[in-house]
């Protein structure tokens, strides 16, 4: 038998070993119903997140505070979180109904609630995935509390303070509006709290401000530091606790199974059951956009191109271009469907036969047969992509007698996703969906080709992707080699496999669809976590994202309508 020689493990295979153990770690804590993020039971999720360092999180593994990680985190976190103690994760457990106002973060929908000075409740009715993804973000958010209370503490014993931190507890007690003088000095007593430079500070700290509180970055650092300190002098350890009915509910497509069955209800109430279905997954403004917007809009563009329609109508503000297109739509067979079930998708259905095809923006409509119906339904978040297609594909129970089957014709999936080859806007066309940490694999016939979107002076890339655990849990290293090795991966997303699993279940095992429903998928780039500043946490993609999401769009509704 030869002797094993020094066999030194990758940092792929660590960081691929580090994402397992979070993943196996996060399961047991929410098995378990709570536990402490710095105490003991908190280790091995720190530990691996540290081993896993990922790109998103910047310099987690320093002596400084990441910044631009802290307002990505930030910005997906409830407002005040930072001075809650106790982090209770529930399901829709009726608060929506008490005098609790609902916090909604700016770049996460899902309803929170603060509980009182020391609690706040974050309500997951997406699934798994949401776990995942608020528990790193917490796990990151505690790691760099504990930083800023390396600096801000001078002796534990004593519980003698810097002299930063006495004045940035002064300021923010005091709770006053900061005059520029008042706030540069708060900057610098801050810059040297974080070990970075007055210049990093100034550059982040409108980020993190919000109307109300212009001055939000010093009231987020004073606490995250406050309670670290007080974890320590105190032994206050702040706790994360799963709600039973959480945990009893998971798993179980309650809210998909709502969400679907509202949908079912919907197209037999507008006689719509029994047409041919083209499902979509995208945005709420790209498919009504594409099939209304140009032809209701040129006199208004005369001479522009069709992609600046669009980017006029992305703007923030643009309401009064976008209220005419909706009110157009909604008089041409489009029904909006508000989400009622907590998934946070909300829905629009189009009834083609309503459409005057001489009057949208594909006058060369070419429909066989029965006018077909397009349901879009707004983005799901990882495993909830399972959940709402699964249950949108079954057939419809309308009594206990009476069940119908869909004919469901296509599934179409747009999204954006990160990219591995290419830079921002830049488009990726999958031939397979590789699910990370288990290898598992879903190959398929993609309606989409590469060569269909050549000429638009976007790159395109066609090939595998990879399903990730959570854009938080990515690092360089892993990613390389998912893009180098014989995988030969162009972009990761959150969604694919998930979308995959559910529709091969349907099609070709459970029999509830045509066994030869057609599948697109195609994605645009909102970052390219292999460069430098090229993260989702260096900032969003702004109107860059514009023509490939319609040039995506319009390919789609192409095939659908037969129009070329």
């Amino acid at each position: 038998m030869k002797e094993l020689k020094n066999i030194v493990r990758s940092r792929a295979q660590e960081s691929s070993s580090a994402v397992e153990r979070l993943y196996i770690t996060m399961r047991h804590l929410f098995n378990r119903g709570f536990y402490k993020p710095m105490g003991v039971s908190g280790e091995t999720l720190r530990e691996a997140l540290l081993a896993l360092r990922p790109e998103i999180y910047g310099s987690i593994a320093g002596e400084k505070v990441e910044l631009n990680g802290l307002l990505y985190v930030i910005e997906r976190l409830p407002v005040g979180i930072e001075e809650c103690r106790f982090i209770n994760l529930t399901s829709d457990e009726g608060y929506s109904k008490s005098h609790f106002k609902a916090i909604i973060p700016p770049k996460r929908k899902r309803n929170c609630y603060r509980i009182d000075d020391e609690q706040m409740n974050v309500e997951i009715t997406r699934g798994r995935s949401d776990i995942y993804d608020i528990l790193t973000h917490l796990t990151f958010l505690f790691i760099e509390s504990h930083k800023i209370k390396n600096r801000a503490l001078l002796d534990e014993n004593t519980g003698e303070v810097s002299r930063d931190w006495q004045k940035l507890g002064e300021v923010v007690e005091n709770g006053e509006p900061l005059e520029l003088a008042e706030r540069e000095q708060a900057m610098s007593h801050a810059a040297n709290l974080l070990g970075r430079s007055f210049s990093e500070i100034i550059e982040i700290y409108d980020g993190f401000g919000t109307t109300e509180k212009p001055d939000r970055f010093i009231h987020v650092i004073y606490w995250l530091g406050k309670l670290a300190i007080e974890e320590l002098i105190e032994n206050n350890k702040r706790t994360i606790s799963f709600s039973p009915i959480l945990r009893e509910r998971l798993g179980h497509h309650i809210h998909g199974e709502i969400w679907a069955n509202n949908i079912k209800t919907i197209l037999r109430d507008n006689n719509l059951l029994n047409r041919p279905i083209h499902i979509i997954s995208a945005n709420m403004h790209s498919v009504m956009n594409s099939l209304f917007a140009t032809h209701l809009l040129k006199t208004k563009f005369k001479d522009k191109s069709d992609f600046v329609i669009y980017e006029e109508l992305s703007r923030s503000g643009a309401d009064a271009l976008r209220k005419p297109v909706e009110k157009f739509a909604t008089e041409h067979g489009m029904i909006s469907l508000p989400d009622t079930s907590g998934t946070n998708i909300d829905v629009q259905i189009f009834d083609t036969e309503k459409i005057d095809w001489k009057n949208s923006s594909f006058p060369n409509a070419n429909v066989s047969g029965e006018n077909p119906v397009i349901i879009v339904m707004d983005y799901a978040f990882g495993e909830q992509a399972y959940e709402t297609i699964d249950e949108l594909l079954k057939p419809f129970q309308e009594s206990k007698n009476q069940r119908t089957l869909l004919n469901v014709v296509s599934v179409s999936i747009m999204g954006k996703a990160g990219i591995l080859e290419g830079g921002k806007g830049d488009i990726m066309i999958p031939s397979a969906h590789i699910n990370e940490g288990t290898g598992d694999n879903y190959p398929f016939e993609n309606e989409l080709t590469l060569d269909m979107f050549e000429g638009n002076d976007i790159p395109v890339y066609a090939g595998p992707m990879v399903t990730v655990l959570g854009t938080s849990l990515q690092n360089r290293d892993l990613l390389t080699f998912f893009n180098k090795s014989t995988w030969g991966v162009i972009g990761l997303e959150m969604e694919g496999a998930y979308y995959q699993k559910a529709i091969q279940s349907a099609s070709k095992i459970r029999k509830s669809i045509n066994p030869d429903v057609k599948v697109r998928y195609a994605y645009y780039a909102s970052d390219n976590p292999l460069e430098t500043g090229s993260t989702l946490a260096s900032g969003g993609l702004g109107t860059t994202g514009v023509k490939p999401t319609y040039l995506i769009t319009i390919k789609i509704l192409e095939q659908i309508l037969n129009s070329k």
